[in-house]
C-alpha cells in the first residue's frame, strides 16, 4: 500500500473516499454496548458491487474488514490502523465485505494493544486477535444474511470489549478537547489541563490513539470541513476554510491533497450517496 503525496496522479482509475459512499451497501446498527466504541455503524458492501480500486482518505479511525467474496490482495480479514496520509490500496478490492470503523479510543479497548504498533499497515486479523479473529472470518462467511453477519460482529466485539483495557483518563480528556474544539486546540493548554508534560502526553496519546495530538487535531479539523462542504456545496472555499479554522485557503488545499489525494473541487464533484438501511440489522 503506497501513501501520498509522492505518487503521481493518485486518483486515476480509483474510487476516492467521496465516491466510495455510492457503493451499494447495507448499514447495520451495532449493539448499544459497542456503539460508543465505534466511529460509524456497521457497513456491508453488497455483492453486486463491481470490482474496484480505492484511494483511502486519511483517518483517525481503525478499520476491521472481513471479506465475504475473496480477492487476491490482502488477507480474508484484516485490521488497518489510523493514517495521516491518503493511501493507495494495492490491487482490486473484494466485491463484498463487512467493515467496522472503530473510534480511536474504542480501538484501543477493542484491540487490546497499543494502536501505534499498527502504524498504517494492513494486519491479518488473526495476528491481532489470535484464533478468535480467524473464527470471526469463518462465522461471517458462513452467515447468509447481513443481519446474521452484523450479529456475529456484535458478539465478537462485545467479547473483545470485556477483555480490553480502558484508555487513560488523561488521554480521553485530550481527545475530547480536540474533538470539542473541532481540531483547533493546541497541545500546550491540553497538557496543562491534564497535568502532564508535552512529551508524556504525546507518547501516551499516540500509544492509545495511533496518532500524535497534532496529527489527530489536523484530521479532526479536516473531517469537520468535509462534513460542512459536502452538506452545503454553495459555501465558497475561502469561507469554508476560514470557518474550519484554516489560516487561509492554501493551507486547506494542502490538507485536502495530503488527506484525500485530490483537490477540494474534485472531491466534492465525485461525491455520491447511496445508502440502504437494513431494517433487520443486528443490535439494540
Amino acid at each position: 500500500m503506497a501513501t501520498g503525496p509522492g505518487v503521481r496522479s493518485p486518483a486515476t482509475g480509483r474510487l476516492v473516499e467521496s465516491e466510495r459512499a455510492a457503493l451499494p451497501r447495507v448499514v447495520g446498527r451495532p449493539h448499544a454496548l459497542v456503539r460508543s466504541l465505534l466511529a460509524q455503524p456497521y457497513t456491508g458492501i453488497a455483492p453486486e458491487t463491481a470490482r474496484h480500486r480505492l484511494l483511502l482518505s486519511a483517518t483517525a479511525r481503525v478499520s476491521l474488514v472481513v471479506k465475504i467474496d475473496d480477492s487476491p490482495n490482502r488477507p480474508p480479514g484484516f485490521v488497518q490502523g489510523a493514517h495521516d496520509r491518503y493511501a493507495l490500496v494495492d490491487g482490486e478490492c473484494a466485491r463484498s465485505y463487512v467493515e467496522v470503523g472503530m473510534a480511536p479510543l474504542g480501538a484501543y479497548r477493542l484491540l487490546g494493544r497499543p494502536i501505534d504498533e499498527l502504524g498504517d499497515a494492513v494486519v491479518d486479523v488473526q495476528d491481532v486477535f489470535g484464533a478468535p479473529g480467524r473464527r470471526l472470518v469463518e462465522l461471517i462467511r458462513d452467515e447468509p444474511t447481513w443481519r446474521g453477519r452484523f450479529a456475529v460482529l456484535d458478539r465478537f466485539l462485545l467479547n473483545a470489549a470485556e477483555r480490553g483495557a480502558e484508555p487513560s483518563a488523561e488521554v480521553a480528556w485530550a481527545w475530547r478537547r480536540i474533538v470539542e474544539s473541532r481540531g483547533t486546540t493546541t497541545i500546550g493548554p491540553v497538557a496543562t489541563e491534564v497535568g502532564w508534560s508535552h512529551k508524556r502526553l504525546i507518547t501516551r496519546f499516540a500509544r492509545q490513539v495511533g496518532l500524535t495530538p497534532k496529527k489527530a487535531a489536523r484530521l479532526v479539523r479536516f473531517e469537520h470541513l468535509l462534513a460542512d462542504v459536502t452538506t452545503d456545496r454553495t459555501t465558497p472555499w475561502p469561507v469554508a476554510a476560514a470557518e474550519a479554522g484554516y489560516a487561509d485557503q492554501a493551507h486547506m488545499i494542502r490538507d485536502f491533497h495530503a488527506f484525500t489525494g485530490v483537490t477540494p473541487t474534485e472531491y466534492v464533484a465525485r461525491r455520491g450517496t447511496k445508502f440502504v438501511q437494513d431494517p433487520g440489522a443486528a443490535g439494540s
